[in-house]
């Protein structure tokens, strides 16, 4: 296509331990359990619920062998390179949940979830309790309460020695929210963030800081999963590629990845005006040139990463999470979702696997779970972790 020549950006897909450069030309088994509704809030901040989004035709899962065709995205950083990872390595997982005890927003089911995603990673993909961090706030060892600084302390040692084909896996059950954006790199004005239990002496746990602790020091290759039950979590860890349910990339989280040029570019090219895309891009890369202009700055603080980060979030940026009462035991809904539909079909691509969360959770809520990822994905890949 010519405006991959052009524009030096188009993407091959890559086997699944296939080094990508950018810049270069290169039946489910079971019946879905009911969800009841019992059900309260993870958050501090109630939003109004979007509307259900159409349902999509079925499409086949691919594996690497499958991979020859190439797909231009032309909203990737040039020169940038990741790399899908095996996930045959090393197996690490940190687990956080969080009922916060005796304070305002009491939840019942996050140490269950902690709970019954070790059990799901031990039983399912083999991770051993030993390379498992699980904290909780019931747990008498305080080095093992989720705390701000217990929390941070944790998330080094996950990433820690990472080697790519590494599987990583992070959970993250309590209360979520948004603070005033203070660096200017939200296109809303907030920053998703968590809340550890002595958040109210130690403050929260903003997305820049969670993309700086996890994201940012993983190399090539390595794997991290990354599930955030709570609200207002799409973003949560800032990773710039959001796929909707037809698999297809939303808009890159373009505060982050460069200048509005980009976004006119990305909008040019779905409507399949390829000209109006490569002239939005010239004018970016003109604009991004004088040096210090706002579009060079935010060119340079991409959240893109060259590892194989996907996260599995509970809800939109404006939306809320559920606590439930699933088969008499308080839950998180995006948690059982998730096991649920794996159990249900291990086998599922990416975006199957996310139709199938949101099968199970649209039955009693209006949340909307998303799927996120640190590069662009082929969301008709296999799903491994």
């Amino acid at each position: 296509m010519a405006m991959g020549t052009v524009l030096h950006l188009a993407l091959l897909l890559p086997s699944n331990n296939t080094v990508v450069t950018l810049g270069t030309t290169p039946d489910r088994e079971d019946t879905l359990p009911e969800l009841p509704s019992t059900s309260s809030s993870r958050c501090l901040r109630i939003s109004s619920p979007a509307g259900p989004e159409p349902s999509r035709p079925a499409r086949s899962i691919r594996t690497s062998s499958s991979l020859c065709a190439p797909a231009v995205r032309p909203w990737s950083p040039e020169g940038y390179t990741f790399q899908y990872s095996r996930c045959t390595g090393r197996r690490k997982a940190l687990l956080i949940g969080i009922n916060y005890f005796n304070q305002e927003g009491e939840l019942r089911g996050c140490i269950n979830d902690v709970h019954n995603v070790s059990a799901f990673l031990v039983e399912r993909y083999g991770y051993k309790r030993e390379d498992m961090i699980l904290l909780t706030d019931d747990q008498q060892d305080p080095v093992m309460i989720p705390t701000r600084e217990n929390i941070i302390r944790a998330m080094g040692w996950l990433v820690s020695n990472a080697q790519p084909d590494d599987a990583l896996f992070l959970h993250y059950s309590g209360h979520g929210g948004q603070v005033e954006d203070l660096d200017g790199d939200e296109d809303d004005g907030y920053d998703e963030c968590i809340y550890p239990v002595d958040h109210s002496q130690a403050g929260p746990i903003i997305d820049d800081e969670i993309h700086f602790r996890v994201v940012k020091p993983l190399v090539q290759g390595v794997r991290l999963t990354a599930i955030f039950d709570s609200c207002h979590s799409a973003t949560v860890m800032d990773l710039p590629y959001v796929y909707s349910t037809k698999g297809v990339l939303k808009e890159p989280n373009l505060a982050k990845e460069a200048a509005s040029g980009l976004f006119d570019a990305f909008q040019a090219y779905s409507s399949g005006d390829v000209s109006g895309a490569a002239k939005s891009m010239f004018s970016m890369a003109k604009n991004a040139f004088n040096g210090g202009d706002e579009a060079y700055e935010k060119t340079k603080d991409t959240r893109t990463s060259p590892a194989d980060v996907v996260m599995w979030s509970g809800s939109k940026d404006d939306q809320t999470s559920a606590d439930a009462t699933i088969n008499a035991q308080a839950t998180g809904a995006m948690s059982w979702a998730f096991i649920s539909a794996i159990k249900a079909n291990p086998k599922q691509s990416y975006v199957e696997l996310l139709n199938s969360v949101r099968d199970i959770l649209e039955t009693k809520y209006t949340q909307k779970p998303q799927l996120s990822s640190s590069h662009p994905i082929d969301t008709d890949l296999l799903f491994v972790m």
